[in-house]
């Protein structure tokens, strides 16, 4: 038998099984251990309830209109299983080389960029841990108007308040190991250098000694 009489009838064989195609996910069903898909592929043809498989550790739901590669199982588009997801108008765009991104339809991404920077962009940063640990060698800079604990707050250095600093509710402060002060200090209306009281034998007393 020649050659080409041979490919012809592998060509035959091949055109009757259905290859990997594109197409465009108009729903997803993420109940399941694994999601499944319904979508349409680009020849026009349908995929119901269509595996996405994804790699371990990492998942997501994607939106309708997302474009999907799928590969058909023996041949048969009614057993594929999807490979692949993209959707251009939500990738973000521009990354350089070796630059990894995770990013939602709305918005919210964490961009591991060049130079060991990681951006994080959100309305709501939530974290639910025991043990929450910050180890910088430098600083930690909280560029916020209010910065709130529920509980306790403990600094095993100085405290600096360089706009003022305000103590309210509860049962006040308490200070171990005294306090040192550059300015005055007042309690209420009585100042700390300032003050005077009444004398024994009648008038009162000069103010503190500096």
């Amino acid at each position: 038998m020649q050659a080409s009489t041979i490919k012809a009838q592998v060509q035959r064989a091949l055109s009757g099984i259905r290859q990997a195609f594109r197409g465009v996910l108009t729903r997803v069903n993420s109940a399941g251990s694994v999601q499944t898909l319904q979508g349409e592929g680009l020849a026009g043809e349908t995929f119901q309830d269509a595996e996405l498989y994804q790699h371990y550790g990492f998942t997501s739901n994607p939106p309708a209109g997302t474009q999907v590669i799928a590969l058909p199982l023996n041949g048969m588009t009614s057993h594929s299983v999807i490979i692949a997801t993209e959707h251009g108008g939500y990738r973000i765009k521009g990354l350089v080389t070796g630059e990894v991104a995770i990013y939602t339809d709305e918005g919210a991404k964490i961009v591991l960029k060049r130079g060991r920077i990681i951006d994080v962009d959100c309305d709501i940063y939530r974290i639910k841990c025991k043990t929450y640990e910050v180890n910088a060698s430098n600083n930690a800079d909280f560029n916020t108007p209010m910065l709130t604990a529920s509980e306790q707050v403990t600094a095993k250095s100085k405290i600096t308040g360089q706009g003022g600093m305000a103590i309210s509710g509860g049962s006040g402060a308490t200070v171990d190991g005294g306090i040192k002060a550059t300015q005055d200090i007042v309690a209420g209306k009585v100042s700390v250098q300032g003050h005077i009281h009444d004398g024994d034998s009648g008038g009162t007393t000069s103010e503190p000694k500096q």
